[in-house]
């Protein structure tokens, strides 16, 4: 998944406001006890970076 389609995706879901504040601000343990921020310049794949987002906010199936 190209970044581009992965932070359209977090606009489409949270709001293009709140999407960059969550990626910010939201540690996961799924990602290492890492933001999406910080998973993403890890080197994590943004396919996989989306699907722990989906898993922890319960994103609906059509979504993902």
């Amino acid at each position: 998944m190209r970044l581009t389609v992965f932070w359209q995706r977090m606009a489409d879901h949270f709001g293009p406001g709140y999407a960059d504040t969550f990626a910010r601000d939201h540690v996961m343990s799924e990602l290492g006890e890492r933001t999406v921020h910080q998973a993403l310049d890890a080197g994590w794949d943004a396919k996989d970076v989306w699907r722990v987002v989906c898993a922890v906010m319960n994103v609906p199936g059509e979504k993902r």
